[in-house]
């Protein structure tokens, strides 16, 4: 059972059709840590956020640690994101041995970029 500081359900991109979606219609964002799809949407169903981390990258271990501690900076920061977008996160290498805050702020930008509520 979830714990009450996890990543919410209703937050979580997890269909294949939507990552298309966002990738193919939505505007590139990028940094040195991550590079961020980001899609405005009608309705306010959201915010709605994914992650991808390509094998090129490392092996599975080293990239679900990666996509975990970016999880983690989008949670932190989830409530500064507008409720009408949709996010899909690419991280990069460099993201495994950034320091957590370097992620945060970066995840913080990106919200601000994308109009933050």
């Amino acid at each position: 059972m979830p714990g009450p500081n996890a990543f919410p359900k209703r937050v979580r991109l997890l269909r294949s059709q939507d990552f298309r979606r966002i990738y193919d219609q939505g505007i590139r964002h990028s940094n040195s840590l991550f590079a961020a799809f980001c899609l405005r949407g009608e309705a306010a169903d959201g915010p709605r956020v994914g992650f991808t981390v390509p094998r090129k990258v490392a092996k599975a271990v080293v990239r679900n640690r990666i996509r975990r501690r970016v999880r983690e900076a989008v949670r932190l920061h989830l409530e500064r994101l507008n409720p009408q977008w949709s996010i899909v996160i690419n991280p990069r290498r460099k993201a495994f041995q950034a320091p957590f805050v370097e992620i945060c702020a970066e995840v913080e930008r990106l919200f601000r970029r994308c109009g933050g509520a």
